[in-house]
């Protein structure tokens, strides 16, 4: 079995329930577990390989709760930079017709170099269109090719414009098929065993592009197969208006009837839930992913997250589509995230660095069902995420708190991160995989898009 040691650490960020942060301590990791951490001084654990750490602040590796990988080929394009969600919608959904597998595969590419590059090591992706023979297939290889640990979303639209949504017909698909699929999909990749790589999501995308059956079918559906689920909700005021309108209640009140809340269940976004609301989803432990850079783009608001955690809901992070980011540096969330909650509080002490970056880690795990991530401990996954402290942005701040620093200063690229207990990025590199001719396909084909 391979050992490798992170020596001498300058922080250690643990995350765990006490919120230990260790200095000078070291991390044996054997394969792909955290075997021990062991205090300063201690004697030196033979190990098949060292990293010395003591130029380093080492996370848990980040946790990504909503994402859709495919939007990294439509970012910028010009007439959704200053639109709302459903406008912006509207001018995106004619390209993301013209998806191939091979698109699917080169944007989930860029995707996950970025969360990589940024010290995330697991994320889900809520793709929800599958046009011109594409497949989550098409995804779980490429995150499996990269050594990236995944929760792949079986997404799904199904109301178009003729029957009352808000997508055109052609880019949507019959419910028989999509629950068809979604079983397959479960059958074939979900690995429901700790430290798993794969897990799968039944995701259909939001109350204005599925029908009430299908919502209850897939609910049914994922909890008959022990899977979570996921949707979009209470993202914008538009969102709101249309629930009132077609379904006589507000989209919160409308995911309650349908069954879609518990701990099994998370939301993306979350930004115009009513207090009462807030205090309902906390009671029943349904998640919501934070997307403080979308929101903040889009001009949808600012999620209640102060509110939600008081109340019990559980919390993560989420970059959100990378064409209304247009990024997916999670640690850039971090920042955002803490940022947006102090204006909108009003507060400066509404959400501290260390809040966020635990909202980032052990939230997203609690998000995504893990008890196995999002924290190092002795038996947990060996996904961890470091960045030197001699950086130019963080200087003159790692000095006092280099913990902190990683979010109030100018956020970077990750130096070292490891998962499963592999090197993925080296000296702020990624490992094994050609960036750059990945780069330029990618280029190629979003400009094909947009002809």
């Amino acid at each position: 079995m391979a050992t490798l040691l992170l020596k001498n650490a300058h922080t250690i960020a643990t995350f765990d329930r006490e919120r230990r942060e260790l200095h000078g301590a070291s991390i044996l990791l054997r394969d792909n577990v955290v075997e021990a951490i062991d205090a300063p001084g201690a004697p030196e654990r033979p190990a098949d390989a060292a990293i010395d750490c003591s130029r380093m602040v080492l996370l848990p590796g980040l946790v990504n709760t909503h994402h859709h990988f495919y939007q990294t080929l439509t970012r910028s394009v010009p007439g959704t930079q200053d639109v709302k969600l459903f406008d912006w919608l509207q001018k995106l959904y004619p390209m993301w017709g013209r998806f191939t597998p091979e698109a699917i595969r080169v944007s989930t590419q860029i995707a996950i170099a970025e969360l990589l590059l940024s010290g995330c090591t697991t994320s889900m992706d809520h793709t929800y269109i599958w046009p011109n023979g594409a497949r989550v297939d098409d995804q779980i290889e490429v995150a499996r090719a990269m050594g990236f640990r995944f929760h792949a979303s079986r997404g799904s639209m199904s109301l178009g414009r003729s029957k009352g949504g808000l997508p055109p017909d052609v880019v949507v698909q019959d419910e028989p098929a999509i629950l068809k699929d979604t079983q397959r999909v479960i059958d074939a990749y979900h690995d429901p065993a700790p430290l798993a790589m794969t897990r799968i999501v039944v995701a259909p995308c939001s109350p204005f592009s599925v029908s009430e059956d299908l919502m209850r079918e897939s609910i049914a559906l994922a909890r008959s197969a022990g899977v979570h689920s996921h949707t979009h909700l209470a993202e914008t005021l538009d969102e709101e208006n249309y629930c009132l309108e077609h379904f006589g209640c507000r989209p919160v009140e409308l995911a309650e009837k349908l069954g879609w809340v518990g701990d099994d269940v998370w939301h993306a976004h979350m930004v115009h839930p009513s207090a009462k609301e807030c205090d309902r989803l906390g009671a029943t432990r349904t998640g919501v992913a934070y997307c403080a850079s979308s929101n903040m783009r889009l001009g949808s608001g600012t999620a209640p997250i102060v509110a939600l955690r008081a109340a019990g809901a559980r919390v993560g992070l989420g970059v959100d589509g990378s064409a209304s980011n247009d990024s997916s540096s999670l640690i850039d969330e971090v920042r955002h995230a803490m940022l947006l909650q102090r204006i909108s509080a009003g507060n400066p002490a509404a959400l501290t660095a260390r809040d966020s970056l635990e909202i980032a880690t052990r939230g997203g795990a609690e998000v995504l069902g893990r008890d196995d991530v999002g924290s190092l401990e002795p038996g947990k996954a060996a996904d961890i995420a470091g960045w030197s402290i001699d950086s130019l942005e963080l200087s003159g701040g790692a000095v006092h708190d280099a913990i902190a620093s990683l979010v109030f200063c100018r956020p970077q690229r990750a130096d070292l991160v490891i998962v499963n207990g592999e090197q993925r990025v080296r000296n702020g590199e990624l490992l094994n995989f050609d960036l750059q001719a990945t780069i330029a396909r990618a280029n190629e084909i979003a400009k094909n898009l947009g002809e």
